[in-house]
């Protein structure tokens, strides 16, 4: 009898007091877990998020209490943008700019793939009457994590807990989103193109004083940048310096992998049911896939323009790799030219493009925050 008084109470708390919603945001939960683990989608990523969005819609659980544990680390690290920052400099000291820096004319790929930003954020106006929240969203398009959490952080919008879920979801989901919108908008000429690569070296001299220099820009000309393109060079300058390189190590594998953790359980936070089941959710999700198909066929288109006025082709592959996903968008655009010709190796070019991406991002989310903020 005990029995079926519990589960006649359970049925009763799932129906009365919108419990369905807990259970569904359980599952959403289940399926992050799944993703990264079975499929390997940004685990480091998505398993802590998965994770932190069942036991945020846990009735009554202590954990998003006040002071409970992830609501402490959401005030610490995301609420003051103190997370993204820092894992920033993790992922400065992973990139190597040397593809970039010998071929310079590559940051006109990582500009164009922002294209997806700018033309979102018109879209998303027309949704979202708070300019704010329509700029927050835009910012997917960036394809970076951190910018996506800081801009709207910053912009103090409203759907945050959508914003990030889509920013991250979508970077995870790059590998299976781009290639079929690169090959709609190539030929099978176009893909054939060969780009042979012929490394210029770069002086250490330049690769120190890039970050610097970088900085220095984007403090004139996009103040509200400063924080998030300083942060990210100043961990390319730990790499580059060369009398750090444990410190660089660190910041690569241990301070990186930490703040990921801290930042996928403490994003939960902005995954309550109440917050997260809602039709702006769906719409969300639905501008963050239009952002990220926009910023390739931008990357591509202008690829394409260049075509029409150089004697040496570029395959327009490449355009699609100035997204911010660093390195998973370089590493397909490299793929994807292997399986057209096994003799046709586009990976310093397209990883050149994306570290591009990677610079041009950041500057757009400080763009983004010029003008709304």
């Amino acid at each position: 009898m005990a029995k079926f008084e519990f589960l006649y109470s359970s049925f009763e708390w799932l129906i009365q007091n919108d419990g369905w919603k807990n259970v569904i945001m359980w599952i959403i939960g289940g399926i992050l877990i799944f993703l990264a683990i079975k499929k390997e989608m940004e685990p480091t990523l998505l398993l802590p998020m998965g994770f932190g969005a069942i036991l945020v819609n846990i009735p009554m659980a202590d954990a998003i209490a006040a002071h409970g544990p992830i609501t402490t680390l959401y005030n610490a690290g995301i609420a003051n943008e103190l997370f993204p920052l820092l894992l920033f400099i993790g992922i400065g000291a992973m990139i190597d700019f040397g593809p970039l820096l010998s071929n310079p004319k590559l940051m006109i790929f990582g500009a164009a793939a922002q294209f997806g930003i700018f033309f979102t954020l018109c879209l998303a106006s027309v949704f979202f009457p708070n300019i704010n929240d329509a700029a927050s969203i835009a910012i997917i398009g960036a394809a970076d994590g951190p910018t996506a959490i800081a801009v709207s952080q910053a912009l103090n919008s409203s759907y945050q807990g959508a914003i990030m879920v889509a920013a991250y979801s979508y970077m995870a989901l790059v590998p299976v989103i781009q290639p079929p919108v690169i090959k709609m908008m190539t030929t099978k000429k176009e893909r054939l193109i060969r780009m042979p690569y012929a490394p210029k070296s770069v002086s250490k001299t330049t690769r120190i004083l890039f970050p610097i220099v970088i900085t220095l820009i984007a403090g004139i000309f996009a103040p509200s940048a400063v924080s998030l393109v300083g942060f990210l060079m100043f961990g390319n300058l730990i790499r580059e310096c060369g009398v750090l390189d444990s410190l660089s190590e660190t910041a690569q594998k241990v301070l990186a992998n930490l703040i990921t953790i801290f930042l996928g359980i403490s994003i939960a936070l902005q995954m309550q049911a109440d917050k997260f089941l809602n039709v702006a959710t769906l719409v969300i999700m639905g501008l963050g896939l239009f952002a990220f198909v926009f910023d390739t066929i931008g990357g591509i288109l202008v690829a394409k323009l260049i075509n029409l006025f150089s004697r040496n082709k570029i395959n327009p592959m490449i355009g699609a790799a100035g997204i911010s996903a660093f390195p998973m968008s370089g590493r397909i655009v490299h793929k994807m030219g292997l399986e057209e010709d096994p003799q046709n190796f586009l990976l310093m070019h397209s990883i050149g493009v994306n570290v591009s991406g990677q610079i041009a991002s950041v500057i757009a989310g400080g763009m983004i925050l010029n003008f709304f903020l």
